[in-house]
């Protein structure tokens, strides 16, 4: 069901038939929240006892085209979606809250991970760095900010193609050395996991991503749930 966070961003929750085992925040890809995203939310939920909640990345402006999208990325104010990402942890309802994000919002997942508000953070083939037409002056680099001082960064599950464009090999051996989980998919693209209907889609790598998202998320947390 679409609610609303405090910001008055919308946001798909879904919860399970029984009292959730954990909270995930799911971040959708640059097209936003929409069916595709609506429907994971609601399996996440059935399948495996969670309370899903996902924000729409782009309030206000959801009607517009993917070109535009891309060329507005760098528009997005990174401490506001950040503050949507825990509003919609608080959201949820449940103690742990993980987060797990797409492409853009797997970018922001990693952001998220150094929060301190999630156990964990799992990113498919979310940019390690943020690339050039999206950087603008001040914003940090996501690897960056897994790894500054102070940082209480979740462990991380990183899953991405070697074919992906997006996500160089340097950079996904930048994310290892800081100690997170990175899985490569022989000549997999961008966008092999998370939609049936993109021409990059792989059903088997896309099971197995899913297997060790789903197994990562599982295992408890790093950190104690927050008032325990």
């Amino acid at each position: 069901m679409r609610i609303e966070l405090p910001s008055g961003t919308p946001a798909e929750l879904a919860r399970p038939p029984g009292p959730p085992v954990r909270g995930l925040v799911l971040l959708p890809d640059i097209g936003g929240l929409r069916p595709l995203f609506d429907e994971l939310c609601a399996r996440l939920a059935r399948e495996h006892g969670w309370a899903v909640v996902a924000p729409e990345p782009w309030p206000g402006r959801e009607s517009m085209g993917l070109e535009e999208r891309l060329a507005s990325v760098a528009d997005i104010d990174p401490d506001a979606y950040l503050a949507d990402c825990q509003a919609a942890a608080e959201a949820a309802g449940a103690e742990p809250v993980g987060v797990l994000g797409f492409c853009m919002g797997g970018m922001f997942a990693l952001h998220a991970a150094a929060t301190g508000r999630f156990d964990r953070a799992v990113s498919f083939y979310g940019m390690v760095r943020t690339p050039e037409h999206w950087r603008t002056a001040g914003r940090p680099e996501p690897l960056d900010a897994l790894t500054a001082e102070g940082a209480a960064a979740a462990p991380v599950l990183h899953l991405c193609g070697t074919a992906d464009p997006w996500v160089p090999a340097a950079d996904l051996d930048a994310l290892e050395a800081t100690g997170a989980t990175v899985v490569r998919y022989a000549d997999a693209e961008h966008g092999f996991a998370h939609d049936p209907d993109r021409p990059a889609y792989r059903p088997a790598d896309a099971a197995d991503a899913w297997a060790r998202a789903v197994a990562f998320l599982t295992v408890p947390g790093a950190r104690a749930p927050r008032g325990s």
